[in-house]
């Protein structure tokens, strides 16, 4: 069962996200917080698996939450999607350094948001939309503090082949398929890149591939 906390100021939409997701089998909401310091409290408290946060809420806004919870060791297992009226949002691409697993645009399509759920949830990121692509291209390419191209030094020939292929959106079939590996093997790699350079998943590799030029956007991949 996926544990699912909502977390936006406006009723409605939680309703509507709420009635979406309860109707699968494997999704259930925990709680919904209208602010963003109770979406904090939420995630501390129930420790879900998901938290669907909206970028502009009352008291604290969902930027400065999710940082909150993501830098929360004790919550190292929790997963936040920002949700966002806008598909480029630079707040959306701060989120995304902090360690968000990606964003969702509130006007997304039932099936698209209970597909991200489940993809965040089992450890992906919500890489897939063509305009995350766009949103991470448009703001890693003038990073507020680059982290050091050292970072890198501790992978293989072959990880940073794969470090890139990530950064295009590529899933760990694809990659597979891409370098003539096994889709097993595909996936040991990521695990590795993960656990060397410090990222929490996906969306931080690809953050990190483009802070570090192993990817530029608009280079052809």
């Amino acid at each position: 069962m996926i544990r699912v906390l909502l977390a936006d100021d406006q009723t409605l939409v939680r309703a509507g996200f709420r009635s979406i997701l309860e109707g699968e089998d494997d999704i259930e909401i925990v709680a919904e917080a209208g602010d963003g310091e109770r979406a904090v409290r939420q995630a501390a408290l129930l420790r879900p698996d998901v938290v669907l946060m909206d970028v502009r809420m009352p008291v604290l806004d969902g930027l400065e939450a999710a940082r909150r919870v993501l830098a929360d060791p004790a919550l190292r297992g929790v997963r936040v999607v920002i949700l966002t009226t806008f598909d480029l949002d630079e707040y959306v691409y701060g989120a995304i350094r902090a360690g968000a697993s990606g964003f969702l645009v509130k006007d997304t399509e039932p099936a698209e948001l209970i597909r991200g759920v489940r993809v965040v949830a089992r450890g992906d990121a919500l890489l897939a939309p063509a305009v995350t692509r766009r949103l991470i291209a448009e703001f890693a390419a003038r990073p507020a503090a680059p982290p050091p191209a050292a970072v890198l030094e501790c992978l293989t020939c072959r990880e940073r082949e794969v470090l890139e292929l990530v950064a295009a959106g590529l899933s760990n079939e694809e990659i597979a398929g891409r370098l003539v590996l096994a889709p097993a093997t595909a996936k040991t790699h990521v695990s590795r890149i993960l656990g060397k350079v410090g990222a929490r998943d996906r969306a931080q590799l690809v953050v990190l591939a483009y802070e570090t030029g192993v990817v530029r956007p608009g280079r052809p991949r």
